[in-house]
Parts: structure tokens; C-alpha cells; sequence
């Protein structure tokens, strides 16, 4: 830790105070440090989407970008070289929360504000944005219910979540609520397909075919992994499956009929707060502007806050939220593929 704050001292002139670097604050350096590409919104529209609202807002201002792979000691690494090479704001998703709270302490000594994104980092972090978590289990808890309909009552839930799973007790509250419940949890230690098949045939053997009535998967990439273990058990209809992120292929699979739901979440509202806060900060200015709220961490108090709302999306919602919003066009969706489908479900161009 004490090296990378004497690499950094050393390059900064590199960092120094917020807008050093510029005194009109047009040519900043923002380092983005994004956490995997397992799930693939973070090089399909996070990235892009960042890079964009930088390049609209300050043209001068340059993005150095960097990928940890889900590996917390080359994020470590990459957050280091950042800081050491000179960076005014970083915008940061950790691949763990806890990992970089030492090098977070150091950025704040060297005036290089952060902003959590997506996930709350801990240590002094200057900003967060990201989507309502609660808001999240909850419309994924509805959207299993509404899915199950008639069945819901006495349903055995599965549900399959990756490394970063925190028990989720207000959404499965609503699961109970309706006489439903979650039979068993399986964590897998990726956001892989190959991790969610894996542990839904585990799922499969450990419970049988007719005990389990809908499978909550964490993402969609994980959703498709373990639509693939059902079908090859040989489900016949699936059950509904949840997903998060609304993957072009999820919303495919949602149309036809394998994949119950998804989480829309508009990435690019997520960008553009992110950046606009960054910009803020790396500029000395206030975030009364851009924050909507506040958050306390164990490690920060009064963290200026963007939460934004995510919405459920199933064959009857995807023309108003993917859609509708550019996500993706009805062409994207409807391949030659799911084209029947599509005009089956009303999607036409």
C-alpha cells in the first residue's frame, strides 16, 4: 500500500488537486476501471456509454480504461497504475467491495476523488451511482410470481447467484407473501453460463425434476446457463426464469418463451451520472447538481448518491423499456430466428 502512494506521489504533479491538470477543467484524465466481461454490459454499454458522455461534455478531457477480469489483484494493480501515472477522478466498479479501501484511502490523500459505481467500494469514496438493489429483488421476486400465476402458491423457488450474493430478505418476503419460497441457494464462484449449468444440474440432482417450479438466476448470462440444464433435463414446459441486465440474448430467449423475465436497467442514465459527477468533482464543484440522495457506508458518511430505477421487462413490456428506450431495435431482436415468435408476441417493425 505505502508504494503505490509514493508511485503516485512521485508521477503527480500527475494527479494533485482536483483540476490541476487544466485550469479551466477541459482536459482531465477520468480513469474507469470496470470489473469483468463475464457479464457482457460492461464492454457492450458501460464502457461505450462512459467514453461517450465524457467525449460530449469535455472534449479535451481523455478516459484511461482498464478491466480486471473479475481478478481483484489486477484491479488492484490497474487502480495502482492509474494513480500512478496520473488520473484527476477514477469511476470505479470493484470486483470486491473491501479489496481496494486501502488504495481508496490513498487516491483521497492525492485529491483523486472516486465514484463507486454500480457497486459501493469501501473507503472514502467521494460519490456513488447505481440502481435501486431493493427495487431489483423485488421486481425479480414479482416478475417469478407473476410467471408462476395460479401456481404460486406452495411453489419450491431455486436460486442460483454469483459471487457477490447478499441474502436478499425484502424480495423473498414477497415470494412468501404470495405462499411461494426459496427451496435452496446456489452461489456459483463466476458469472458464468458454465458456473449456473453446473450448478443447476447440481440443483436437478440434489432436488429432482419435480421439485423445483421456477429458478431464480442472478443475471441473464447465468439465466442461460441454467435454462440450458432444464431443457437437457428435460423440462417440458420450463419453468419461469428470471434474469438481470437485459442481454440482447436474454430478451431473445424471453421471446421465445425459455426466459420468463429480465431486469432493464438504462445503462446509459447510469453512464451519464457517473460522468457527470466525476466531471464535478474533478473540477472542484458541487454535486448538488447531479446527486439525488445520499448513502452512509461503514466506511463514509453522507455519500452523495445517484440510485436510478430499474424496470421488469417480459414478452408483454419489452416495446416499452428495451425498445423503446434504443436498447435494441425490433430488428436486433427478431432475427429470421425469432421472427415467428416476435409476430406471435406483436413485435413487428
Amino acid at each position: 500500500m505505502a508504494t503505490a502512494l509514493v508511485l503516485a506521489s512521485a508521477a503527480c504533479g500527475a494527479a494533485g488537486d482536483a483540476g490541476e491538470n487544466g485550469a479551466d477543467g477541459t482536459d482531465l484524465t477520468i480513469g474507469v476501471l470496470l470489473p469483468e466481461t463475464e457479464t457482457s454490459r460492461y464492454e457492450t454499454f458501460d464502457r461505450p456509454l462512459i467514453e461517450q458522455a465524457v467525449k460530449e461534455r469535455c472534449g479535451e478531457c481523455v478516459v484511461r480504461y482498464a478491466n480486471a477480469e473479475n481478478d481483484v489483484q489486477v484491479q488492484y494493480r490497474q487502480m495502482n497504475a492509474m494513480l500512478s501515472q496520473g488520473v484527476d477522478v477514477l469511476i470505479l466498479d470493484p470486483v470486491q467491495e473491501v479489496y481496494l479501501r486501502g488504495l481508496i484511502t490513498e487516491a483521497a490523500e492525492l485529491n483523486v476523488p472516486v465514484v463507486s459505481y454500480d457497486r459501493v467500494a469501501e473507503g472514502p469514496i467521494s460519490g456513488y451511482v447505481s440502481f435501486d438493489a431493493d427495487a431489483i429483488g423485488v421486481l425479480q421476486g414479482e416478475g417469478l410470481l407473476d410467471g408462476l400465476g395460479s401456481r404460486a402458491d406452495g411453489a419450491r423457488v431455486v436460486r442460483v447467484e454469483g459471487p457477490l450474493w447478499n441474502p436478499d430478505h425484502v424480495a423473498v418476503s414477497i415470494l412468501e407473501q404470495s405462499g411461494a419460497h426459496v427451496s435452496k441457494t446456489y452461489v456459483a464462484s463466476g458469472w458464468t453460463p458454465e458456473n449456473a449449468y453446473a450448478l443447476m444440474v447440481g440443483a436437478l440432482a440434489d432436488l429432482g425434476v419435480d421439485e423445483i417450479d421456477a429458478v431464480w438466476a442472478a443475471n441473464d448470462a447465468m439465466a442461460s446457463g441454467v435454462i440450458s440444464a432444464l431443457k437437457g433435463a428435460g423440462m417440458n414446459p420450463l419453468p419461469p426464469v428470471s434474469g438481470q441486465d437485459a442481454d440482447l440474448s436474454a430478451v431473445q430467449r424471453i421471446v421465445g418463451g425459455e426466459q420468463y423475465m429480465t431486469i432493464y436497467k438504462p445503462y446509459r442514465l447510469q453512464a451519464e451520472a457517473a460522468t457527470d459527477m466525476a466531471l464535478a468533482l474533478a473540477r472542484g464543484e458541487s454535486l448538488r447538481s447531479v446527486a439525488t440522495g445520499s448513502i452512509d457506508t461503514d466506511t463514509a458518511q453522507d455519500v452523495p448518491s445517484v440510485k436510478l430505477t430499474p424496470a421488469l421487462v417480459t414478452v408483454d413490456t419489452i416495446e416499452k423499456t428495451v425498445v423503446r428506450d434504443g436498447m435494441y431495435t425490433i430488428g436486433e431482436i427478431c432475427t429470421p430466428k425469432y421472427r415467428p415468435a416476435c409476430e406471435k408476441a406483436g413485435l413487428i417493425d
